[in-house]
């Protein structure tokens, strides 16, 4: 993937957004950066997958992030970094705001994060 400026903004995008999204509603931050990836990126699901994987690789996802790069995934290191770096801050952030919000707004929040998500990976190529 080449590194533009452009490039790295999605990157930094997609990494505050997952942080975020996920300290406020307890999502795994797969559930955001995978759909991003590919939409924004235009990875494939799996190398979406394996990146998000790589991502949240320590220390949770190692021997995953090791099949998804032995298989020939091509995880790239250098996004993987900027992103999980920002998702760390993002994840601050995020369950910052959550603490401010009440336990219904919460729930009604993350109902809907969860039908679009849904909604985008079934009617997407």
């Amino acid at each position: 993937m080449k590194m533009t400026v452009t490039t790295i903004l999605i990157l930094i995008i997609i990494g505050l957004s997952a942080g975020i999204l996920s300290g406020m509603v307890g999502v795994g931050g797969g559930i955001i950066m995978v759909p991003l990836f590919v939409l924004f990126l235009g990875l494939t699901q799996h190398n979406a997958q394996g990146l998000s994987l790589a991502v949240m690789l320590p220390p949770v996802t190692f021997l995953a992030v090791y099949n998804y790069q032995k298989a020939g995934g091509g995880i790239d290191w250098r996004v993987a970094l900027i992103v999980s770096l920002l998702f760390v801050i993002g994840g601050f952030i995020g369950s910052k705001i959550a603490l401010q919000i009440d336990q219904r707004t919460l729930k009604k929040v993350f109902g809907f994060l969860m039908l679009f998500v849904a909604i985008k990976l079934i009617f997407t190529k």
